[in-house]
């Protein structure tokens, strides 16, 4: 488990990751994460993979195609 606080930066508010953590995402300075909401409401942080980017890249195309749709069932 890793610790982090949230800091204020301009208008916007920023986690910073240790080097540990980032070691484990195996992730760098100006890498791509995805914040991913989990089954038990909670969030994970998910560093960039192919497979998961190209999932979320056709889940909006779907989202996108069937916006209508998908606000009639909301």
């Amino acid at each position: 488990m890793f610790e982090t606080k949230i800091r204020k930066v301009g208008n916007s508010c920023v986690l910073t990751l240790s080097k540990e953590a980032l070691a484990v995402l195996d992730a760098a300075e100006g890498d791509t994460v995805y914040l991913v909401r989990t089954d038990d409401g909670s969030l994970a942080i998910r560093s960039q993979e192919d497979d998961f980017a190209a999932a979320m890249e056709a889940a909006d195309e779907v989202m996108n195609e069937n916006r209508k749709a998908l606000q009639a069932l909301a």
